[in-house]
């Protein structure tokens, strides 16, 4: 029998500082703190998955290593672009529209749900909500 994979599970990104981070992603992404202690917390990311920060004492920055946090619209993504420059004074990638590197260096890249295809999106409940299926694809689109 083939492995059939649902998803990613969690997420893991290094910082010097986990309260601090903790606080940061609550603030640009409002993630739910789910637990932490220790130099380590996760935060719920989506319905499914979750983001795990880890304390370590030399940070060191990828090139281009990196995950996307899909949110729910232009509005939205323009809100983190917002929020990540002026109040945090962080530089956006110039390539992309909301790439950017969290205050420890770990990049971030934020897509709404119109940056992806359908059939990726059918799991979410939003898109469930809207009645879309799988019957529905070749005519479906989201307003």
């Amino acid at each position: 029998m083939a492995v059939q994979v649902y998803g990613v599970n969690h997420v893991v990104i290094e910082v010097d500082d986990a309260q601090k981070a903790v606080e940061f992603y609550s603030d640009v992404f409002n993630l739910k703190m789910l637990r932490g202690g220790e130099g380590a917390a996760w935060c719920q990311l989506g319905e499914h998955q979750f983001l795990a920060i880890f304390e370590v004492e030399d940070v060191k920055p990828d090139r281009m290593k990196h995950f996307g946090i899909m949110v729910r619209d232009e509005a939205q993504v323009e809100e983190v672009r917002q929020k990540i420059t002026k109040k945090y004074g962080l530089t956006l990638e110039p390539e992309l529209g909301c790439d950017f590197r969290d205050p420890w260096g770990n990049r971030i890249q934020v897509v709404d749900l119109h940056d992806e295809s359908l059939v990726w999106l059918l799991p979410y409940r939003e898109i469930q909500d809207l009645g879309i299926s799988f019957s529905d694809l070749p005519t479906a689109k989201l307003e």
